[in-house]
């Protein structure tokens, strides 16, 4: 009878193994001396890490060009944060390719010795910000949380949760966290043309928008800092083509000869944004090798 006992209980206690291996964990701290840059990963069965970037891009300010109105804002809001002084969460948004992940990253690498260190979430995941912070909360680093490309459907759960996060929330309060987003879009939420008729006209001729447009601008009004970028011009890019040109050992003479090649780069791909201008320095440098 002991023995069948027994049995039932290492079956049991077997069983009860297995399924406290698939229900989600506490999110645990991680060894932060691995890295500088750390990404948040959900599995399917439900767990959530925080796994340390191996390889973080080495770009730097000086490396992002056209672009100074912006870098200055976001560089003193990130030097004000890691101080220790009062800073604000930063939307940037705008064109496309225009450098504002790479102006994240910069700052990123900037600040690291005086420890500023940066997690990415993914927007889906950003439900799970307050265990995060509740991992990072009295730490002596100073934490960027990092979303890029944000912009919300209807109903998506990050939504609200990053309302709450952004405003009045006990996360939000953390003095070692900051949120920088980056986005196409000024509001985060697709905008039809049917909301324009929620607009009220008071007798005075004031205009107001209605609920649902209230409800679309209230996420960005969240963030204290705003940052907008805008499409380059062609003197702009050509600028910006030969910063990365020299920064991958290009001469002088070879850049201001790759001028025309550039143009054409550009005009195969439509557009004229600082991506493009990397994407064609890595292809010209690496078919004119020094």
């Amino acid at each position: 009878m002991n023995e069948k006992f027994e049995e039932l209980m290492a079956r049991a206690g077997h069983l009860l193994a297995r399924i406290e291996a698939i229900l989600p964990q506490p999110l645990t701290s991680p060894d932060w001396s691995q890295s500088i840059a750390w990404r948040y990963r959900k599995r399917s069965s439900g767990h959530g890490a925080l796994e340390p970037v191996r390889h973080v891009g080495g770009i730097r300010l000086a490396d992002l060009k056209e672009i100074e109105p912006q870098k200055e804002k976001i560089q003193r809001n990130t030097l004000q944060f890691v101080q220790g002084q009062p800073a604000n969460n930063v939307l940037l948004t705008g064109a496309r390719g225009t450098g504002k992940s790479s102006l994240i990253k910069a700052c990123l690498n900037e600040y690291a010795a005086q420890g500023l260190r940066l997690i990415e979430v993914d927007k889906a995941e950003l439900v799970d910000l307050p265990d995060i912070v509740d991992v990072v909360a009295g730490l002596p680093e100073k934490f960027i949380v990092y979303c890029d490309d944000l912009s919300f459907e209807e109903g998506e759960p990050g939504y609200k949760a990053l309302k709450s996060i952004l405003d009045g929330s006990v996360a939000a309060s953390t003095p070692n966290v900051l949120i920088y987003a980056t986005s196409n879009r000024r509001h985060l939420l697709p905008e039809y043309m049917k909301e324009n008729l929620t607009y009220t006209h008071t007798d005075d001729g004031e205009v107001h928008p209605g609920e649902v447009v209230e409800e679309k601008i209230s996420l960005s009004e969240r963030f204290g800092l705003w940052v907008s970028f805008y499409p380059f011009t062609q003197d702009e890019y050509l600028v910006i083509t030969a910063q990365w040109l020299s920064s991958f050992g290009v001469p002088a003479a070879a850049i201001a000869a790759a001028r025309a090649e550039a143009l054409v780069w550009a005009l195969e791909r439509g557009s004229r944004s600082g991506r493009v201008a990397y994407q064609f320095a890595r292809d010209y440098a690496g078919r004119h090798p020094s």
